[in-house]
């Protein structure tokens, strides 16, 4: 196991601690208020475990924010590339992305 593995591993465990926490504790009391398959905390969790903490909690974020009268509902899964859209389709090195051809 790698060094990075390690770290993003011994990261992950204490916040999937505090998801299973606030599922055991607060959600009993508060309901069930997700308006999405899977609810929030479990598409943290499987965020987390998939993609490492900061991407994880970068997801488990975005889709919180989404929760609310206005945002979508129904099946979320978590997705295979986590980065944001804008991000995903650019090569490394590469100022412009290559769906927009060079300006003069």
């Amino acid at each position: 196991m790698t060094v990075l593995r390690l770290f993003n591993r011994l990261l992950s465990l204490p916040m999937i601690g505090l998801i299973r926490l606030y599922r055991l504790v607060l959600s009993p009391l508060i309901g069930q208020q997700c308006r999405f398959e899977p609810t929030c905390s479990r598409y943290t969790e499987e965020a987390i475990r998939r993609h490492g903490p900061f991407w994880g909690v970068w997801l488990g974020s975005i889709r919180i924010a989404r929760c609310n009268p206005w945002g979508g509902m129904g099946y979320d899964p978590v997705p295979d590339d986590p980065r944001p859209r804008w991000m995903r389709g650019r090569r490394s090195g590469s100022p412009v992305p290559p769906d927009r051809p060079d300006e003069p």
